[in-house]
């Protein structure tokens, strides 16, 4: 098996050998004329084996020294220095190490230009997003009160009408400015659960009883798979996991089918968890849209239309208060049969 030098150790090895050779050539013409020729080759034997060890640690060492700076002062340049253990002992000349760290370094900061592009692209339709949001409802309380300043107040039928169409507008904007609040605080962790055990039969019932007149209106029934005739309990947040159910129920009943159904069931998936599910006949939605429907502010409906109302923001909350519970949400859909949203929740085991 063949040694190999270390290119440093190479260079070093081949520089001392020539130079061990041209001083003891030199130093050999001048020793030719006093010593015997046998006394004359021991002594350039010696010599060219002192000149050639004192060369090669002067010149290795010199290297070293040389490329442990150019490295200390480009590892300075790229701020590696804090997370790179860099002595002078370990330095080589052979660069394979620098080479490495270097490789690394770029890959971590392509990573990191790559994750920047795509925090500024999503801040961007982000600000876009909530700026669409906000102006309608704005626009339409700027437009109902110039009517009323420029005369409109004092006919008493339209003036009550304009001041509940601002009215409507207005509860549309705080809605808003709540559900972005919420996801604010879900997403800094300043929001945090009461966690404690309750019945979420009775809670889906509650929800049901909340939502019948707007579900009447498109003559949605909202109905149970089976008759649960016990409590079933569960640990969590009550108030949030009740806005989980109640924004789940109303998207099923906004993009629902005319006459249809909105359908909640439980089921026990293992021993300590439940999975609830909100079925609905409705249209569907396309396997392209699946991934992205717990996004802030994506809708389905790219058109623009708002005419389903909302802030846009239901399943995204859905999606916060459900990860903050460490529990998992699912979605599955297909089109012209319907939606299905479920999720889990850990069971209350006495």
């Amino acid at each position: 098996m063949s040694f190999k030098f270390k290119k440093s150790y190479s260079f070093a090895f081949k520089s001392s050998i020539a130079i061990s050779l041209i001083i003891t050539f030199i130093v050999s013409l001048f020793y030719y004329s006093n010593f015997l020729l046998e006394d004359l080759l021991i002594e350039l034997i010696c010599l060219s084996v002192l000149i050639f060890l004192t060369s090669f640690f002067i010149i290795q060492s010199r290297i070293e020294t040389f490329i442990y700076l150019k490295i200390k002062n480009l590892y300075k340049e790229l701020n590696l220095l804090d997370s790179i253990s860099l002595s002078k002992s370990n330095v080589t000349t052979d660069m394979n190490s620098l080479m490495k760290n270097i490789n690394e370094f770029s890959r971590d900061k392509k990573l990191e230009i790559e994750t920047l592009k795509i925090r500024e692209e999503f801040r961007k339709e982000f600000i876009g997003n909530v700026a669409h949001e906000l102006k309608t409802p704005i626009f339409t309380i700027q437009g109902y009160i110039e009517n009323l300043i420029d005369g409109a107040i004092t006919d008493e039928d339209v003036r009550d009408k304009f001041l509940n169409r601002a009215k409507i507008s207005v509860e549309r904007l705080i809605y808003i400015i709540k559900d972005l609040d919420m996801i604010t605080k879900f997403e800094s962790g300043t929001l945090n659960l009461e966690l404690d055990a309750f019945d979420i039969n009775e809670l889906v019932q509650d929800v049901y009883e909340q939502l019948e007149i707007q579900a009447q209106k498109k003559e949605i029934k909202l109905i149970f798979n089976k008759n649960y005739p016990e409590s079933i309990f569960v640990n969590g947040d009550k108030d949030k996991i009740e806005q989980v159910v109640t924004n789940l129920v109303i998207n099923s009943i906004k993009y629902g089918t005319d006459k249809g159904t909105t359908e909640v069931s439980f089921e026990s998936l293992t021993n300590d968890k439940l999975i609830v599910r909100i079925t609905d006949n409705g249209d569907g939605i396309l396997k392209e849209h699946l991934s992205r429907l717990f996004e802030r502010f994506y809708r389905v409906d790219q058109s623009g239309s708002r005419k389903e109302g909302g802030s846009g923001l239901g399943l995204s909350i859905v999606k916060h208060i459900i990860d903050a519970h460490n529990e998992n949400i699912y979605i599955e859909s297909e089109l012209g049969i319907g939606s299905e949203f479920s999720f889990t929740l850990s069971k209350y085991i006495n």
